[in-house]
Protein backbone atom coordinates (compact mmCIF):
# COMPACT_ATOMS: atom_id res chain seq x y z
CA UNK A 1 0.00 0.00 0.00
CA UNK A 2 1.12 3.55 -0.75
CA UNK A 3 -0.06 6.34 1.52
CA UNK A 4 -1.50 9.28 -0.43
CA UNK A 5 -1.66 12.69 1.23
CA UNK A 6 -4.70 14.77 0.31
CA UNK A 7 -6.89 17.70 1.28
CA UNK A 8 -10.68 17.83 0.95
CA UNK A 9 -12.76 21.00 1.21
CA UNK A 10 -16.38 21.88 0.50
CA UNK A 11 -19.36 19.84 -0.60
CA UNK A 12 -21.05 18.80 -3.83
CA UNK A 13 -19.71 17.13 -6.94
CA UNK A 14 -16.06 16.10 -6.64
CA UNK A 15 -13.46 18.29 -8.33
CA UNK A 16 -10.08 16.56 -8.09
CA UNK A 17 -6.79 18.33 -8.85
CA UNK A 18 -3.60 16.52 -9.93
CA UNK A 19 -0.35 18.50 -9.73
CA UNK A 20 2.67 18.42 -12.01
CA UNK A 21 6.08 16.76 -11.85
CA UNK A 22 8.09 17.73 -8.78
CA UNK A 23 5.20 19.70 -7.30
CA UNK A 24 2.46 19.06 -4.77
CA UNK A 25 -1.00 20.05 -3.57
CA UNK A 26 0.37 23.59 -3.32
CA UNK A 27 0.10 23.97 -7.12
CA UNK A 28 -3.62 24.46 -6.48
CA UNK A 29 -3.69 26.85 -3.53
CA UNK A 30 -5.51 29.50 -5.60
CA UNK A 31 -8.08 26.98 -6.79
CA UNK A 32 -8.83 25.17 -3.54
CA UNK A 33 -10.14 28.34 -1.90
CA UNK A 34 -12.12 29.43 -4.94
CA UNK A 35 -13.82 26.19 -5.97
CA UNK A 36 -14.56 24.76 -2.53
CA UNK A 37 -17.48 27.20 -2.37
CA UNK A 38 -19.15 25.22 -5.18
CA UNK A 39 -17.63 21.71 -5.19
CA UNK A 40 -16.12 19.03 -3.02
CA UNK A 41 -12.54 19.95 -3.86
CA UNK A 42 -9.89 17.28 -3.42
CA UNK A 43 -6.20 17.86 -4.11
CA UNK A 44 -3.66 15.11 -3.60
CA UNK A 45 0.08 14.54 -3.65
CA UNK A 46 1.11 11.89 -6.16
CA UNK A 47 3.25 9.04 -4.90
CA UNK A 48 6.83 10.27 -4.60
CA UNK A 49 5.68 13.87 -4.09
CA UNK A 50 4.79 16.19 -1.25
CA UNK A 51 3.70 14.35 1.87
CA UNK A 52 2.70 11.12 0.12
CA UNK A 53 4.79 7.98 0.48
CA UNK A 54 7.89 7.75 -1.69
CA UNK A 55 8.38 4.08 -2.50
CA UNK A 56 11.20 2.92 -4.71
CA UNK A 57 10.50 3.11 -8.45
CA UNK A 58 9.99 2.47 -11.24
CA UNK A 59 6.91 4.67 -11.59
CA UNK A 60 4.64 4.97 -14.60
CA UNK A 61 1.59 6.95 -15.72
CA UNK A 62 -0.45 3.77 -15.41
CA UNK A 63 0.72 3.39 -11.82
CA UNK A 64 -0.12 7.00 -10.97
CA UNK A 65 -3.55 6.62 -12.61
CA UNK A 66 -4.20 3.37 -10.71
CA UNK A 67 -3.29 5.12 -7.45
CA UNK A 68 -5.83 7.84 -8.16
CA UNK A 69 -8.50 5.37 -9.27
CA UNK A 70 -8.11 3.44 -6.03
CA UNK A 71 -8.17 6.69 -4.08
CA UNK A 72 -11.41 7.85 -5.74
CA UNK A 73 -13.06 4.48 -5.10
CA UNK A 74 -11.93 4.43 -1.47
CA UNK A 75 -13.42 7.87 -0.84
CA UNK A 76 -16.54 7.15 -2.86
CA UNK A 77 -15.74 10.31 -4.80
CA UNK A 78 -16.50 9.25 -8.35
CA UNK A 79 -17.33 10.02 -10.99
CA UNK A 80 -15.25 13.18 -10.49
CA UNK A 81 -14.28 16.22 -12.48
CA UNK A 82 -10.53 15.71 -13.00
CA UNK A 83 -8.07 18.59 -13.50
CA UNK A 84 -4.43 17.82 -14.25
CA UNK A 85 -1.48 20.17 -14.76
CA UNK A 86 1.55 19.19 -16.87
CA UNK A 87 2.45 15.61 -15.79
CA UNK A 88 -0.85 15.67 -13.93
CA UNK A 89 -2.51 16.25 -17.31
CA UNK A 90 -0.87 13.15 -18.74
CA UNK A 91 -2.02 11.18 -15.70
CA UNK A 92 -5.55 12.59 -15.98
CA UNK A 93 -5.72 11.37 -19.59
CA UNK A 94 -4.44 7.96 -18.53
CA UNK A 95 -7.11 7.85 -15.83
CA UNK A 96 -9.81 8.74 -18.36
CA UNK A 97 -8.63 6.02 -20.73
CA UNK A 98 -8.15 3.25 -18.15
CA UNK A 99 -10.86 4.15 -15.62
CA UNK A 100 -13.36 6.17 -17.64
CA UNK A 101 -16.26 5.38 -15.31
CA UNK A 102 -14.58 7.42 -12.58
CA UNK A 103 -14.23 10.55 -14.72
CA UNK A 104 -17.18 12.94 -15.09
CA UNK A 105 -15.17 15.52 -17.04
CA UNK A 106 -11.52 16.11 -17.87
CA UNK A 107 -9.47 19.31 -17.82
CA UNK A 108 -5.90 19.07 -19.12
CA UNK A 109 -3.73 22.09 -18.31
CA UNK A 110 -0.57 22.82 -20.31
CA UNK A 111 -0.17 19.21 -21.26
CA UNK A 112 -1.03 16.83 -24.05
CA UNK A 113 -1.85 13.11 -24.04
CA UNK A 114 1.42 12.28 -25.82
CA UNK A 115 4.74 13.83 -26.87
CA UNK A 116 5.76 14.25 -30.51
CA UNK A 117 8.03 11.40 -31.64
CA UNK A 118 7.48 11.48 -35.39
CA UNK A 119 11.02 12.56 -36.28
CA UNK A 120 14.51 11.93 -35.01
CA UNK A 121 14.64 15.58 -33.96
CA UNK A 122 11.49 15.13 -31.86
CA UNK A 123 12.92 12.08 -30.10
CA UNK A 124 16.28 13.77 -29.51
CA UNK A 125 14.53 16.82 -28.03
CA UNK A 126 12.71 14.67 -25.48
CA UNK A 127 15.81 12.65 -24.61
CA UNK A 128 18.07 15.67 -24.26
CA UNK A 129 15.57 17.51 -22.02
CA UNK A 130 15.32 14.52 -19.67
CA UNK A 131 19.07 13.94 -19.62
CA UNK A 132 19.73 17.61 -18.84
CA UNK A 133 17.49 17.47 -15.78
CA UNK A 134 19.12 14.26 -14.61
CA UNK A 135 22.59 15.75 -15.07
CA UNK A 136 21.79 18.93 -13.14
CA UNK A 137 20.37 16.91 -10.25
CA UNK A 138 23.30 14.50 -10.05
CA UNK A 139 25.94 17.23 -10.30
CA UNK A 140 24.35 20.15 -8.47
CA UNK A 141 21.19 18.96 -6.71
CA UNK A 142 17.48 19.70 -6.80
CA UNK A 143 17.76 23.35 -5.76
CA UNK A 144 19.97 24.02 -8.78
CA UNK A 145 17.39 22.38 -11.03
CA UNK A 146 14.73 24.54 -9.40
CA UNK A 147 16.73 27.67 -10.22
CA UNK A 148 17.23 26.49 -13.80
CA UNK A 149 13.54 25.73 -14.31
CA UNK A 150 12.28 28.72 -12.34
CA UNK A 151 13.96 31.18 -14.70
CA UNK A 152 12.14 29.57 -17.62
CA UNK A 153 8.77 29.00 -15.99
CA UNK A 154 8.50 32.43 -14.35
CA UNK A 155 10.65 34.72 -16.54
CA UNK A 156 8.92 38.08 -16.01
CA UNK A 157 10.26 40.75 -13.67
CA UNK A 158 7.01 40.79 -11.71
CA UNK A 159 7.24 37.04 -11.03
CA UNK A 160 10.22 37.19 -8.65
CA UNK A 161 8.19 35.96 -5.67
CA UNK A 162 6.61 33.13 -7.67
CA UNK A 163 10.03 32.12 -8.97
CA UNK A 164 11.61 32.05 -5.52
CA UNK A 165 8.70 30.10 -4.04
CA UNK A 166 9.03 27.59 -6.87
CA UNK A 167 12.77 27.15 -6.17
CA UNK A 168 12.23 26.61 -2.45
CA UNK A 169 9.49 24.07 -3.02
CA UNK A 170 11.46 22.26 -5.71
CA UNK A 171 14.39 21.80 -3.33
CA UNK A 172 12.11 19.82 -0.98
CA UNK A 173 11.75 16.95 -3.47
CA UNK A 174 13.17 13.52 -2.73
CA UNK A 175 15.85 12.94 -5.37
CA UNK A 176 15.16 9.27 -6.08
CA UNK A 177 11.39 9.75 -6.18
CA UNK A 178 11.78 12.73 -8.51
CA UNK A 179 14.02 10.77 -10.89
CA UNK A 180 11.54 7.87 -10.88
CA UNK A 181 8.74 10.31 -11.72
CA UNK A 182 10.81 12.04 -14.40
CA UNK A 183 11.38 8.72 -16.15
CA UNK A 184 7.63 8.36 -16.74
CA UNK A 185 7.69 11.27 -19.22
CA UNK A 186 9.54 9.19 -21.83
CA UNK A 187 6.89 6.44 -21.56
CA UNK A 188 3.88 8.56 -22.48
CA UNK A 189 2.00 7.13 -25.43
CA UNK A 190 -1.74 7.80 -25.55
CA UNK A 191 -1.94 9.31 -29.03
CA UNK A 192 -3.92 6.38 -30.43
CA UNK A 193 -6.23 6.06 -27.42
CA UNK A 194 -7.45 9.61 -26.82
CA UNK A 195 -10.37 9.08 -29.19
CA UNK A 196 -11.80 6.79 -26.51
CA UNK A 197 -12.05 9.66 -24.03
CA UNK A 198 -15.76 10.37 -24.37
CA UNK A 199 -16.34 12.62 -21.36
CA UNK A 200 -16.47 16.42 -21.80
CA UNK A 201 -12.86 17.60 -22.07
CA UNK A 202 -11.17 20.99 -21.96
CA UNK A 203 -7.53 21.70 -22.75
CA UNK A 204 -6.43 24.91 -21.05
CA UNK A 205 -3.25 26.36 -22.53
CA UNK A 206 -1.06 29.20 -21.38
CA UNK A 207 -0.26 31.45 -24.33
CA UNK A 208 3.49 31.03 -23.70
CA UNK A 209 3.50 27.39 -22.59
CA UNK A 210 6.36 25.34 -24.05
CA UNK A 211 3.99 22.69 -25.42
CA UNK A 212 3.09 24.04 -28.90
CA UNK A 213 -0.48 25.19 -29.38
CA UNK A 214 -0.69 23.28 -32.67
CA UNK A 215 -0.04 20.04 -30.80
CA UNK A 216 -2.90 20.75 -28.41
CA UNK A 217 -5.23 21.66 -31.28
CA UNK A 218 -4.41 18.35 -32.95
CA UNK A 219 -5.31 16.36 -29.86
CA UNK A 220 -8.53 18.28 -29.30
CA UNK A 221 -9.54 17.31 -32.83
CA UNK A 222 -9.11 13.62 -31.97
CA UNK A 223 -11.48 13.72 -29.01
CA UNK A 224 -15.25 13.49 -29.50
CA UNK A 225 -16.18 16.18 -26.96
CA UNK A 226 -13.21 18.51 -26.42
CA UNK A 227 -12.40 22.19 -26.67
CA UNK A 228 -9.33 24.40 -26.26
CA UNK A 229 -9.07 27.57 -24.18
CA UNK A 230 -5.97 29.79 -24.35
CA UNK A 231 -5.04 31.98 -21.37
CA UNK A 232 -3.23 35.18 -22.47
CA UNK A 233 0.12 36.16 -20.92
CA UNK A 234 0.46 32.82 -19.14
CA UNK A 235 3.31 30.33 -19.20
CA UNK A 236 3.38 26.71 -18.09
CA UNK A 237 2.08 27.20 -14.54
CA UNK A 238 -1.19 28.90 -15.48
CA UNK A 239 -3.00 28.14 -12.18
CA UNK A 240 -0.23 30.08 -10.40
CA UNK A 241 0.76 32.83 -12.84
CA UNK A 242 -2.78 33.71 -14.01
CA UNK A 243 -5.04 32.27 -11.30
CA UNK A 244 -8.06 34.51 -11.89
CA UNK A 245 -8.16 33.87 -15.62
CA UNK A 246 -7.61 30.17 -15.04
CA UNK A 247 -10.37 29.98 -12.45
CA UNK A 248 -12.76 31.80 -14.77
CA UNK A 249 -11.98 29.42 -17.64
CA UNK A 250 -12.40 26.33 -15.45
CA UNK A 251 -15.65 27.58 -13.94
CA UNK A 252 -17.02 28.46 -17.39
CA UNK A 253 -16.34 24.90 -18.55
CA UNK A 254 -17.76 23.20 -15.46
CA UNK A 255 -20.87 25.39 -15.33
CA UNK A 256 -21.94 24.21 -18.79
CA UNK A 257 -21.97 20.56 -17.78
CA UNK A 258 -25.39 19.10 -17.06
Amino acid sequence: RTGINYESHGQGETLLFIHGLGSSIRDWENQIRHFSEHYRVIALDLRGHGRSDKPQGPYSCELFANDIAGFIRLLGAGPAHIVGLSLGGFIACQLAVDHGGLVRSLVVVNSVPDLPRDTVRDRLRITSALLLRQLIIRLFGLRALGRFLGKRLFPRAGQTELRQTFIERWAENDKNAYLSSLATVSQLNLEHRVGAISCPTCLIAGEHDFFPLALKEAFVDKMPDARLVVIPDSGHFTPLDEPDRFNDALMAFLSKLV
